[in-house]
């Protein structure tokens, strides 16, 4: 890893029910299959990441502790101490915490309260153990995404092929424009997700998305897949539920494109 720079993707959108921790569990799993070493951060309230990779039993564990997301933020302590092994080999979790429903409140007080999750990653950067940082950021457009924004290098913005998939999205870009001059991350891509081919919400998706200057829509698309949902259930990626499963080979096309991407 010596001389290797971690790139940190954040995926986001500020519409609920996108698909942003499913693409960010089943994506660092791939990229894991692939070589890689991966450190997830799960930053949203809900505990979705965590629960794609430990029963709910030992997520509501490591939520109801101090070892966690929420109290490494509170106290800005280094985030090297709050890593969690996942089954997977280089494949690790810093859990979240019901609690972050107040990390706004908690980062109102601070000294450059944009840069604290900055911060605490600094020694894991220093270190280069992981070549992927991940971050599930949760389905808002505050200061603790103003946060995962200012570490991120690239976004990626899963958007649900549905009536509804788009709300919103002008108002994402619009808030990552506004913020630009704090942070230096660029949007990798628009993953689109929950695609059914049988209704034309795709094509309409993509043919709105093409309006937008200067905006990736990634090759890959993930279709409605009720094996990702078994795998949800049982916490673990799809690949490890079902690997002969379209949602499966469309995980590791996607970990390709964003391989290549940062080659680029």
């Amino acid at each position: 890893m010596a001389g290797c720079k971690t790139k940190t993707i954040c995926f986001t959108n500020n519409k609920g029910g996108s698909g942003k921790s499913t693409t960010c569990a089943n994506l660092a799993f791939e990229l894991t299959s692939a070589g890689k070493k991966v450190l997830l951060i799960d930053g949203d309230m809900q505990l979705n990441l965590s629960l794609s990779f430990f029963d709910e039993e030992r997520v509501l564990e490591m939520a109801e502790c101090e070892e966690n997301l929420y109290y490494a933020i509170k106290n800005k302590r280094d985030l090297s101490g709050y890593i969690v092994h996942t089954p997977y080999e280089n494949l690790d979790l810093i859990p979240s915490s019901t609690l972050m429903s107040q990390i706004e409140y908690e980062l109102f007080t601070m000294i450059q309260r944009e840069y604290v999750l900055k911060k605490c990653l600094r020694s894991i950067y220093e270190k280069e153990l992981y070549d992927y940082v991940l971050i599930d950021a949760p389905p808002t457009l505050g200061t603790w995404v103003i946060n995962i924004l200012c570490t991120a290098d690239y976004v990626i913005v899963p958007v649900e092929a549905s009536p509804w998939g788009l709300f919103g999205l002008a108002n994402m870009f619009d808030f990552l424009n506004g913020i630009s001059e704090m942070t230096e991350a660029k949007i990798m891509g628009v993953l689109i997700t929950k695609v059914d081919e049988r209704k034309n919400y795709y094509k309409q998706t993509r043919e709105i998305l093409a309006g937008y200057d200067n905006i990736n829509v990634f090759e890959t698309f993930i279709h409605v897949d009720t094996s990702v949902e078994w795998a949800q259930d049982n916490s673990v990626p799809v690949s490890v539920y079902k690997k002969s499963t379209r949602s499966a080979k469309e995980f590791q096309q996607l970990a390709r494109e964003v391989m290549d991407y940062g080659s680029r």
